[in-house]
C-alpha cells in the first residue's frame, strides 16, 4: 500500500505524464527567465541542430540547479527534467516546478515511478532532460555515470544528445549569483535499438557508449578529464578526424 508521501509525489507524476506543462506559467516563466540568462550569463550554445524533433533524452553533466533550465534553451519546445523530492515538499515551489516540467525522483535509490514518467514523456514525443551523474558535482572531473541513460534510450529507442555544460558551478556563491560566462556544446544524437525490458547489463552498456560522447562536448569546452578518459588533446583530434 502507498506511503501518504508516495501518493503526494504522485500527483506531480500523473500531471506531468497527462498535462505535461502549464502553457502560461511555462510560456511566462520562460520569457523572463530566457532573458535573465542570455544576458546575465552571457550565454553560448554550439551544436544545437544537432537535436532532432520529436522524443530525445538530452543527456548532460550536472553542475548547478541551473543546469536543467540552461539545457532547456537549446530547444524552442518544452522540457522535461527531475528534480529531488525535497523539493516538492513545498507545496507553492512543487506546482511551479511542475509547471515548468520537473516531476520528483528519489534520489539514492531506484524511483520506478520517475522512470515511468520519462518514459512515457518519452513515448509522446517530448524532450527530457537526463543528468548520468545522478547528482550534481560543483568541480572536479566528471563523476561516473549510471544507467539510467541506457535504460531509458532502449526502452523507447528515442535518439540520445550528448551535452556539455560548463560555467554554472561559478555562478552561485551562497545567496548570490554571480553574471559568469556558461557555454553549452550539444554533440551529434546517437541512436539505439528499441528493446522491451532491457536488463541492467545491456543498459549499462550503452551508458558507456552515451558517456564518452558527452565527455568529448567537456572536453572541447576545455574541461578537464581524468584517468581512464582520454586526454583533452587527443579527444579533440578524435572528434576532428
Amino acid at each position: 500500500m502507498p506511503t501518504a508521501e508516495e501518493e503526494r509525489l504522485s500527483v506531480y507524476h500523473e500531471r506531468a505524464r497527462r498535462r505535461g506543462v502549464h502553457p502560461i506559467v511555462y510560456w511566462l516563466a520562460r520569457a523572463v527567465i530566457q532573458s535573465f540568462i542570455h544576458v546575465y550569463f552571457r550565454l553560448r550554445r554550439t551544436g544545437l541542430a544537432h537535436i532532432p524533433e520529436g522524443g530525445v533524452i538530452l543527456a548532460a553533466n550536472h553542475r548547478s540547479f541551473l543546469d536543467p533550465f540552461v539545457v532547456g534553451l537549446c530547444v524552442r519546445r518544452p522540457t522535461y527534467f527531475v528534480a529531488k523530492k525535497e523539493l516538492f515538499d513545498h507545496r507553492l515551489l512543487g506546482w511551479f516546478l511542475n509547471c515548468m516540467g520537473a516531476f520528483p525522483v528519489r534520489r539514492g535509490e531506484s524511483d520506478e515511478e520517475a522512470t515511468a514518467t520519462a518514459l512515457a514523456l518519452l513515448e509522446r514525443g517530448a524532450a527530457v532532460v537526463i543528468f548520468p551523474e545522478g547528482r550534481r558535482h560543483r568541480s572536479g572531473l566528471l563523476h561516473p555515470p549510471r544507467r539510467g541513460v541506457g535504460r531509458l534510450a532502449l526502452a523507447t529507442g528515442a535518439p540520445v544528445v550528448p551535452i556539455a555544460v560548463m560555467g554554472t558551478e561559478r555562478a552561485r556563491n551562497g545567496w548570490r549569483i554571480r553574471p559568469v560566462r556558461v557555454d553549452v556544446r550539444c554533440g551529434p544524437p546517437l541512436t539505439y535499438p528499441r528493446v522491451e525490458e532491457p536488463s541492467r547489463r545491456l543498459a549499462s552498456a550503452v551508458t558507456a557508449r552515451v558517456w564518452p560522447c558527452i565527455e568529448l562536448q567537456w572536453a572541447w569546452l576545455g574541461g578537464p578529464l581524468g584517468s581512464p578518459s582520454a586526454p583533452v588533446a587527443e579527444v579533440r583530434e578524435r572528434q576532428a578526424a
